[in-house]
Formats: structure tokens, C-alpha cells, sequence
């Protein structure tokens, strides 16, 4: 199944990137931004892959089970196996932010924790740090190169944020990399990557760039892991996989009936 840091804290919408965005000139490099918004498309997308019985086991829990085993680290092992291919926090790390967050609200709800985030404003935060929990990884990439990937993999261009992250979108990218060698994607993109360079004039000549080789090597070592993920979920019944981005509002995580606003209401 599958700018400053100011502005960055306000893209909490994909329609606010793409207003940025749309003053932007790109470099051949990889797609990244020249000039004053550079740390916006250091943005990271996000593909969460969350093993759904361990999720279901812990909005199962009573807020002070879940809030103790947290405390205690009494679920740890219960907590998916870590994919070394993918990015996951450290457990410690996980449940510091869960616990601060579940600190943070005030409630005086009784009922399992699914029931009492459904009663809460905040509730798809929660839920989102229990994904986080409950996953064996995610795959991350700078947004701005994400855009060069689909382009590649769906043979067209992606216009805006909203398309990148479209369900429609995913389902498309999903049949074409689903089982495909990872190697084929990793050197269409970094030929493609390539030409764009030429076409603006850009060197790729590592002795008078040396960020050439550390690029390079990035875009295959993305592109391997984006094939690998996607194949991964389809071949596991239990992982479902969320999409979202960095500093997006929780409830606009994940797409149909696992977008985690709708999840909260089914």
C-alpha cells in the first residue's frame, strides 16, 4: 500500500511556496534557487512510510499509557525495524517530541488516543508524531530537486507545488518507479541533470566546480532511494506511505483517506 528563516516558517502552505517561487531564477545546478531564497528550497519533501499495525496499536493506548510507555521507553520494541537506506529520527528524540507535544495540550477527554485526537483542534500534530513513531523510515529530498525527479520520471514538467504534491500526481509517479532498477532512474535523472547545465552555459568540469561530483553523487544516491521506497511500500501490505513536506501544517500530510485530517474524521 502504499527570504530567511522567517519566511520559512510561514510556508506552512503549498500555495505560499509557490508564491515564492514564482520570483525565482534557477541555477543548472540542481535546481535550487539563486540569491536571497535559498533556504526555501532547502525545504525537504518527505515520503513517510508508517507500518499501519504499529500505528493502530499505539492510538489504541489510553492518553496516560501512550504518555508513560513514551515517558518510559517501554515501547521501543514494538517500534518498526530501521531501514538503513532511509532517514528516521532516534527513538529517544521521537518520544522527547511526542511527550512535549502531548505536554502542550489540555484536555480532559477520557477514551483511547484516536478518539481523544479526533476531539482536538491539534489533533492531526499528534497523530503526525505517532507516524513518525511508527515508521521504519522516510525518504527526504531538497523540494527543489524533487521537481527535476518527477520531471524525469513522468516525462513532463511539474508547474507548481500543487502539482508536485498532487495525489494524481503520486499515483502516476508511483506506477512508473514501482519495481523499476533503481540504476535506469538514477542515470536518467543525472543525464538529464546534466543537459540542463549544458543548456545554461554551466560547466561540468569538477575541476572548476567542485560542488559537480558531491551533486552528482546526490541525485543518484536520491533517485536509487526514491525507486527503492516506493517499490518497498507496494511490496509490504503493512506501510502506508505519507506524503508531506517540512514546516506544512500536519492535517495537509498524507492523500486520501490517509490525508490525516480525513483520517481523523473516518
Amino acid at each position: 500500500m502504499c527570504l530567511g528563516s522567517t519566511v520559512l516558517l510561514e510556508c506552512s502552505s503549498l500555495e505560499s511556496v509557490d508564491r515564492l517561487l514564482s520570483i525565482l531564477d534557477f541555477s543548472a545546478d540542481d535546481i535550487k534557487p539563486l540569491g536571497l531564497l535559498d533556504s526555501v528550497m532547502g525545504i525537504e519533501m518527505v515520503l513517510l512510510l508508517v507500518d499501519e499495525p504499529c500505528l493502530k496499536m499505539l492510538l489504541s493506548q489510553s492518553w496516560d499509557e501512550l504518555y508513560a510507555g513514551m515517558g518510559k521507553g517501554t515501547f521501543r520494541n514494538q517500534r518498526p525495524t530501521y531501514d538503513g537506506r532511509l532517514k528516521r529520527a532516534y527513538d529517544i528524540d521521537c518520544e522527547a517530541e511526542l511527550l512535549d507535544w502531548m505536554d502542550s495540550i489540555e484536555h480532559n477527554h477520557t477514551g483511547t488516543v484516536l478518539e481523544i485526537l479526533r476531539l482536538l483542534p491539534e489533533g492531526a500534530q499528534g497523530l503526525l508524531h505517532l507516524m513518525t513513531w511508527a515508521s521504519p523510515g522516510a525518504w527526504e529530498v531538497w523540494e527543489g530537486r524533487a521537481f527535476l525527479y518527477l520531471d524525469v520520471a513522468l516525462k513532463r514538467t511539474i508547474a507548481d507545488s500543487t502539482e508536485l504534491y498532487a495525489e494524481s500526481t503520486w499515483k502516476e509517479l508511483i506506477q512508473s518507479l514501482n519495481g523499476l532498477p533503481e540504476e535506469e532512474f538514477a542515470e536518467s535523472v543525472c543525464l538529464d541533470w546534466m543537459d540542463r547545465r549544458k543548456q545554461l552555459g554551466e560547466t561540468l568540469d569538477e575541476n572548476e566546480d567542485p560542488k559537480i561530483v558531491p551533486t552528482f553523487e546526490a541525485h543518484d544516491r536520491a533517485t536509487r532511494a526514491l525507486v527503492y521506497t516506493i517499490t518497498l511500500c507496494n511490496a509490504d501490505p503493512h506501510l502506508v506511505a505519507i506524503l508531506g513536506r517540512e514546516h506544512l501544517k500536519a492535517d495537509q500530510w498524507g492523500h486520501g483517506t490517509w490525508n490525516l485530517r480525513q483520517y481523523l474524521l473516518d
